[in-house]
């Protein structure tokens, strides 16, 4: 699991790699938090090369939204593929963060 972040237009985007897991939910939390920045307003998490997600990685997700909704920040995710997309919805997540189909589309409507 590998977490990269870049700054587009004075958006965040993080984009995570791999498998999050219970054993490296920890690691995924330590990297989204150190990357979004107390007055980022907009932050998508692009979950594109993202090839498995379990609860632990759903819960750090969680808290990321509910840190940026403290600072009221919009917050967004994206490029899910089918089996990332089926545990977002099976897990009521998509009606909780917006998702979008990709990057674009997530970056126009945090606009």
């Amino acid at each position: 699991m590998a977490v990269n972040s870049d700054r587009q237009n004075g958006t965040l985007i993080a984009r995570a790699d791999g498998r999050i897991d219970g054993a490296n939910a920890r690691e995924f939390q330590v990297a989204l938090e150190s990357a979004i920045d107390p007055t980022d307003s907009n932050v998508v998490l692009d979950l594109e090369n993202l090839s498995y997600i379990s609860s632990a990685g759903l819960r750090v997700i969680l808290m990321t939204a509910k840190t940026l909704q403290r600072q009221k920040a919009k917050f967004a995710i994206c490029s899910l593929s089918p089996s990332i997309k089926e545990v977002f919805q099976i897990s009521g997540f998509d009606r909780i963060i917006p998702i979008h189909s990709t990057l674009d589309d997530a970056l126009s409507a945090l606009k």
